[in-house]
């Protein structure tokens, strides 16, 4: 779990290593630029890290019940690590122009705290329990919660890199 999430952060710094804030402010016509791809990572890990906040502060998980078509979903992304391009973000993960050094630099300690909540869930609740849900996803263990954002993640950093490559 922890070395899915430090690969993440690798690659992420790698990906947007000595990048200006010009470079990381350009994008094609109607999609995001490599800091507001940034910004969304972002956006999603803070949100997992308040979800382990919640578990954490309540003592338990508060994942609802699996359904089919959330077990089909997760092995596509979790275990087949395929992530399907063109959905849209949820709301709540929409960069909303947060300036590219300061998400450049938060986002790494976002990964940081996760790691450790992620890690202090299994511990507390068990490696199959899963422990509160992602919102296409359904229920997650901390494990599961892990590799998604390692799938997602890498998806994000091939589009950094090509944004970063044009500019």
């Amino acid at each position: 779990m922890d070395s899915d999430l430090r690969l993440l952060q690798r690659e992420l710094k790698e990906a947007t290593a000595g990048a200006t804030p010009a470079a990381m402010g350009m994008a094609p016509a109607a999609k995001w630029t490599a800091a507001e791809i940034l910004e969304h990572l972002y956006l999603t890990y803070r949100g997992t890290n308040k979800g382990i906040g919640k578990c954490l502060e309540g003592g338990a998980p508060f994942a609802s019940a699996i359904t089919l078509k959330n077990r089909v979903q997760t092995f596509l992304v979790v275990t087949l690590r395929y992530f399907p391009g063109g959905r849209k973000a949820p709301t709540r993960a929409v960069p909303q122009g947060m300036p590219a050094e300061e998400v450049g630099r938060v986002v790494f300690e976002e990964i940081d705290q996760m790691i450790a909540g992620l890690a202090e869930c299994e511990r507390r609740f068990g490696r199959k329990t899963r422990v509160f849900d992602h919102p296409v996803l359904g229920p997650l263990t901390s494990r599961q919660w892990s590799r998604f954002h390692i799938v997602h993640g890498l998806h994000h950093v091939r589009q950094i890199r090509e944004r970063l490559a044009r500019g």
